[in-house]
């Protein structure tokens, strides 16, 4: 990547530099030519009509969608040129809509299978459970409420316990860039109201993209906001800001 994106200062780069990023699908441009830039510990909430290219943007990062041209750089390596279990292994997590636990297994199994060590099939083969193991599992389950659940079969939580303790999986891998796709849908007002809480303690340490429709929950963890359209950035800033252009209230909000 040429130069440092404007405004930002060579020692201070972004975690995650997109530029002039496409994808094409039988010539209809999902991504069209976006510049998107994430700060480290920043909580980014992605927002905007469905068919906007939001959930096409965190498969581009991931590397489930190959980009048709531009770069994405995360701490300054071209994400656009690696396997997704490289990306994974460079720091970037990522939560799908729908939770995708092992329902048969455990919480702590659950989490325990997610420990880097645990990932490779060799690995998995001569994995220990070591004190370390059982010391971050312990951890994790406390950071994501479900501590009192640690040894309860998973399928037997709610809806927004799993997807918790889907999150609780990607933190095992310790990730610098954690991507979520709609991590409340479904959820009740108080899990709402404790995944925003948890949001905010993992993104001390890592960043944090989201993707939401959740009007109210977007206000209460993002440090700023992206509104796509098309492809494109509508607007961007702070959510009272981007709720009060009239752009962003004519192709998403008025609806």
């Amino acid at each position: 990547m040429s130069g440092n994106p404007i405004g930002f200062e060579s020692n201070d780069r972004p975690v995650l530099a997109i530029e002039d990023l496409t994808v094409s699908f039988d010539g209809f441009k999902a991504v069209d030519g976006l510049n998107f830039y994430v700060e480290r510990n920043e909580v980014r909430v992605v927002i905007g009509p469905n068919g906007a290219g939001k959930t096409t943007v965190l498969d581009l990062i991931c590397g489930k969608t190959q980009a048709t041209a531009g770069s994405i750089q995360f701490k300054n390596r071209e994400l656009t040129k690696m396997r997704e279990h490289e990306i994974v292994q460079a720091g970037v997590g990522r939560k799908f809509q729908t939770p995708s636990i092992y329902e048969n297994l455990s919480v702590f199994e659950n989490l325990e299978m997610s420990f880097p060590r645990g990932r490779k099939v060799f690995g998995a083969l001569v994995f220990k459970r070591t004190a370390e193991v059982v010391e971050r599992v312990e951890a994790v389950a406390r950071e994501i409420f479900l501590d009192a659940q640690l040894y309860q079969q998973a399928d037997l939580l709610s809806h927004g316990q799993k997807q918790w303790l889907e999150i609780g999986m990607l933190l095992m891998q310790e990730p610098e860039l954690l991507m979520l796709d709609e991590p409340v849908a479904g959820m009740s007002v108080s899990e709402r109201e404790k995944t925003a809480e948890l949001l905010g303690r993992i993104s001390k340490g890592r960043s944090v993209l989201v993707i939401e429709h959740d009007m109210e929950f977007v206000k209460s963890i993002a440090h700023k906001v992206t509104v796509l359209h098309q492809g494109k950035i509508l607007a961007e800033g702070s959510m009272e800001s981007v709720q009060a252009n009239p752009k962003v209230i004519e192709v998403y909000l008025g609806h």
